[in-house]
């Protein structure tokens, strides 16, 4: 165990990460004049040295500037360093300036693999592999100042005591991405060097209102419990945490005043999923479902002890295969309900089809008395708390993005109203629509945040932005629409399980040991083993072209029918082979752990 380095001091904003063959020197390089940290290539043990080692001919090294280190993962034999190489300053957070992260490296410390057996050295590359994955991790925001995982109302709630902790301290753990890569660091009490970060999306901008400059930001925090990507993660687990919760908080200032507004999205609470099988749109499958009432009552029982009162909005279809889900999650919600827990089914397909976005206004009138009653939170010139927020609107569509974002924004928008109304900006009458500067860069903040919340989760920008960033469905959008939808089959279907094994790996979820391996890879034989989806779709696509070529030479030979009907019978024989084995061809998750 080394020393305990001081508490006091700030978090580190520059370093600089000398490469040696033997070990791994991080310089603070940011005037703190403080000493180095050495990382042992071989087993990973840390120690402070005072001075940095020489360079020479043999032992010359790479040095690399870094803005923070991330945090250290642990896998069969090695342990891998993930510092943030690249960095981006996005704005500021009640005056503290906020980086986005542009670039993560992994570094390992895998020197003891040389002494491993061919079996070891084949799962670790296997591990270790998943890790490059991490380099490509997006949305990632931290700030060496300011807890990113509070809201301002529990910033401004926390004892004075618990302000002068180090930052990591302080953080709300289901939001702290890099929680469990911390954990040697924190072990090793080196303070200055834990950089708390989030994943989420920030958002900022600023407009005038006649004589008054109005700062607007936009920010979210992405849970780490049930962390996943969209086909592979569902649902709830047994504890009630679910897939894609996601906490929301709109913060207005304006004159000294501070005004902070906080909503949450997450997946339908039940133990649910769907099986990736090359279908464009998977059978939704209830699991268990006579956990459904315990799983939900526990999710809004942890709901109500972190927002207090909470509005379920379900966006969801009431028929088809969503409708099923509905009404289970309809069911299971009657015995929850009571005066601080209400939930409200909203067709938002029915009633807003895919154009009438602006119906939206129904929902609004049915639970305006509930944000009456809750509000917001709002601080005066003197850091005086003038009003609190207590309760959260619970929005959730299947996936929780494309309805969920364009709700989520109208709910937003209303409220940014009511604080512009009390502080005497607005009239009774008066919107931001009436002010275009301003509702044209709130339009675009919202737009930007669905995209980064939809991009984490499915891997593309959200569907319906247009109506979020322009105010009304568009042509444009419509077909960007239809070619996110394709890319998001492709990702869920192609790349999704490696990411998903990746996340596991890196929240903890996944423990590497001796005992517990990654699946290995089938033997196949036959067709199996060259089967992959590009391949037999352009396979598909070439024998549609003969098929179209044949057609349009029947008027000259009517041999040409024949082969056009042969060409299309094989066309479709394979897209059947396809369809009925698609978990030849999907990319799934290959480490050892049940789906809930």
């Amino acid at each position: 165990m080394m020393e305990r380095a001081d508490s006091g001091q700030k978090l580190y904003s520059r370093m600089r990460l000398w490469e040696l063959p033997d070990q791994y020197v991080i310089e603070p390089t940011d005037g703190t004049f403080a000493p180095s940290l050495a990382i042992n290539r071989l087993d990973a043990s840390l120690t402070f040295i005072d001075e940095l080692p020489e360079s020479t001919s043999v032992r010359a090294p790479k040095i690399q500037t870094i803005y923070g280190v991330v945090g250290m993962v642990k896998l069969l034999t090695g342990s891998y360093l993930i510092v943030i190489t690249d960095r981006e300053c996005v704005g500021s957070y009640l005056g503290h300036p906020i980086f986005k992260v542009l670039s993560l490296k992994v570094y390992p410390c895998d020197h003891s693999l040389q002494n491993s057996n061919a079996q070891q050295k084949k799962m670790e590359a296997e591990f270790s592999a998943l890790l490059n994955i991490v380099e490509k991790t997006c949305g990632l925001f931290f700030s060496y100042e300011t807890n990113l995982t509070l809201s301002v109302q529990r910033l401004h709630d926390l004892g004075d005591e618990s302000k002068l902790l180090p930052l990591w301290r302080q953080a709300e753990p289901r939001f702290l991405w890099n929680n469990y890569m911390l954990e040697v660091l924190i072990d090793n009490k080196l303070d200055p060097f834990l950089l708390p970060v989030i994943q989420g999306s920030f958002q900022h901008f600023q407009a005038a209102i006649g004589k008054d400059v109005i700062d607007v930001t936009l920010i979210s925090r992405r849970c780490t419990r049930r962390n996943g990507t969209r086909m592979w993660r569902r649902g709830a687990d047994p504890d009630g945490y679910v897939a894609n919760f996601v906490e929301t908080e709109q913060i207005m200032q304006l004159n000294g005043y501070t005004a902070s507004f906080v909503q949450v999205r997450g997946s339908i609470p039940l133990l649910w999923e769907q099986v990736v099988d090359l279908t464009y749109k998977p059978k939704f499958e209830l699991v268990k479902v006579e956990e459904a009432s315990k799983v939900a009552e526990r999710h809004f029982l942890d709901l109500r002890k972190k927002y207090g009162a909470v509005l379920a909005v379900d966006l969801v279809n009431k028929h088809g295969g969503e409708g099923r889900l509905c009404e289970k999650f309809a069911t299971s919600m009657q015995p929850i309900i009571s005066d601080d827990v209400r939930y409200l089914h909203f067709d938002f397909h029915k009633i807003c089809g895919h154009i009438h976005f602006e119906r939206l206004s129904i929902l609004y009138e049915q639970i305006s008395d509930f944000l009456d009653r809750n509000g917001y939170f709002l601080l005066n010139e003197k850091a005086d708390k003038m009003k609190e927020q207590l309760g959260v609107v619970r929005s959730n569509c299947i996936d929780c993005l494309d309805r969920t974002n364009v709700t989520q924004s109208m709910i937003g928008r209303k409220m940014l109203e009511c604080q512009l109304r009390r502080l005497g900006i607005f009239g009774a009458d008066e919107t931001i629509s009436s002010h275009s500067n301003f509702d044209d860069s709130f339009k675009i903040m919202w737009a930007n945040h669905g995209d980064d919340i939809s991009i984490q989760y499915s891997g593309t920008p959200a569907l319906k932005g247009d109506f979020v960033r322009y105010g009304q469905r568009t042509v444009h959008g419509i077909l960007k629409d239809g070619w996110n939808s394709l890319a998001r089959y492709y990702l869920n279907n192609f790349r999704d399980g490696a990411k998903q094994d990746a996340i596991d790996l890196l929240q903890g979820h996944y423990i590497v040991s001796v005992s517990r391996d990654i699946s290995p890879s089938p033997q196949k034989g036959g067709l199996e083993a060259v089967a992959s989806f590009p391949l037999a779709f352009a396979f598909v696509l070439v024998g549609f072209l003969f098929a179209t070529m044949s057609l349009r030479q029947v008027r000259y030979d009517l041999r040409h029918l024949f082969l056009s009907i042969m060409w299309a019978s094989l066309s479709v024989a394979l897209a059947a082979f396809v369809r009925a084995n698609g978990r030849i061809f999907c990319n799934r998750p290959r480490l050892h752990r049940p789906r809930h």
